[in-house]
């Protein structure tokens, strides 16, 4: 902000009789702010304002993050009184004791999965394939020396001439 912005502000207080007072400040640097009821200088009751001064003074540069979710919820008024830094460190403590926990659990939940997917699956098996699965003889364990039938549905089997002689000479 400039310095004629700053000098409106000052003025602005002063005519208005805002008080402005630091509640906290949080690990990132932001500063929050109370200001409570007040009437201005024309008999208007303004309600209680609860800011936060970023520590990275251009908007462009806030993320998501970058207020703690304490500090959150005290500026949206979910919660009544400022957050403690001991409060804030215990919560910090506690959401890594939570990732740590469920980072064990998803580990330890891969390994029973591995565990019983080795237990319930059979064993591979053999197979050797004969013939073709619409043939009649398909799955037996061998096939007929005589032709299976006759006519349009023919089946080819195993037979063999007897006389051992090839009809194709």
């Amino acid at each position: 902000m400039g310095w004629s912005q700053n000098l409106f502000r000052v003025l602005w207080r002063a005519l208005s009789k805002e008080v402005k007072e630091q509640v906290g400040t949080d690990r990132f640097g932001n500063k929050y702010y109370y200001i409570p009821e007040y009437k201005n200088w024309r008999g208007q009751t303004i309600r209680e304002k609860r800011i936060v001064e970023s520590a990275n003074k251009r908007e462009i540069d806030y993320e998501v993050g970058d207020i703690p979710t304490e500090w959150e919820a005290w500026i949206r008024k979910t919660r009544k009184t400022p957050p403690t830094m001991e409060e804030i460190m215990k919560n910090e403590k506690y959401k890594e004791e939570i990732k740590m926990k469920t980072k064990d659990f998803y580990e330890k939940e891969k390994l029973l999965r591995e565990e019983s997917n080795k237990e319930h699956l059979a064993p591979p098996v053999q197979t050797q394939i004969k013939g073709h699965a619409s043939a009649p003889d398909f799955g037996k364990e061998e096939s007929s020396v005589a032709p299976t039938s006759t006519g349009k549905t023919f089946q080819p089997g195993s037979w063999m001439p007897q006389d051992g002689k090839s009809h194709n000479q």
